[in-house]
């Protein structure tokens, strides 16, 4: 049974991931600690709400340098949500950009659709190839809450990542895979069934 952490940085639903880390078949930590986060075999980033306020919590933290690393060492991290958003190098709220992690190419953006945010199920299209959606069905559905993604699906896979994406009146980018890294802009957690395999894929994986 693999070790994973869920990083406390003082943003995301850590509890409820936590939950559904642990029923996919984990030893779960729920820590703000910094040399569990780089050790365990695997490492979550959760986020809710906005972007600046994620990597405000991540820099406080001295989390950033941490994952990183764990990139750079091939070892495991999922991102969920705004967890998700900060890997990438950018984001953009009300014409504030703040820096991302800067381990995805890209930025994050508001969605262009006149309903936001995004709230509910929505189905995905897989690329091919993927590990993160084995099993899953480009009809399997995932619960959204967001009114920013990454757009650019296209950057993604000439930078060597598959990309999954999803449709809002415009399509975004719904989950990636480079390696080691893994994000998914859903919330796996509350996605039901289809959320659960994921998670599992992702645990297979470690």
């Amino acid at each position: 049974m693999p070790d994973v952490v869920v990083l406390d940085y003082g943003s995301g639903n850590l509890r409820s991931a936590e939950r559904a880390v642990a029923r996919a078949g984990a030893r779960v930590t729920v820590t703000a600690d910094l040399a569990a986060a780089a050790e365990a075999d695997g490492l979550v980033v959760p986020g809710v709400g906005a972007f600046a306020a994620c990597m405000a919590g991540i820099d406080a933290l001295g989390a950033g340098p941490v994952i990183a690393e764990r990139v750079a060492a091939g070892r495991p991290v999922l991102g969920i949500c705004v967890g998700m958003q900060v890997l990438f190098e950018y984001g953009e709220e009300h014409g504030v950009v703040t820096k991302g992690l800067g381990l995805l190419p890209g930025g994050v953006t508001r969605l262009a659709a006149r309903r936001l945010p995004h709230m509910g199920w929505n189905t995905v299209t897989t690329p091919a190839g993927t590990r993160l959606f084995a099993g899953l069905t480009d009809g399997a559905r995932f619960y959204f809450v967001h009114s920013y993604a990454a757009t650019d699906a296209a950057g993604l896979s000439a930078a060597g990542a598959l990309a999954t994406t999803a449709t809002h009146e415009a399509s975004f980018v719904a989950g990636v895979e480079r390696g080691v890294l893994s994000a998914a802009q859903f919330h796996p957690e509350k996605s039901g069934d289809a959320g659960a395999t994921l998670l599992r894929n992702w645990l297979a994986g470690l």
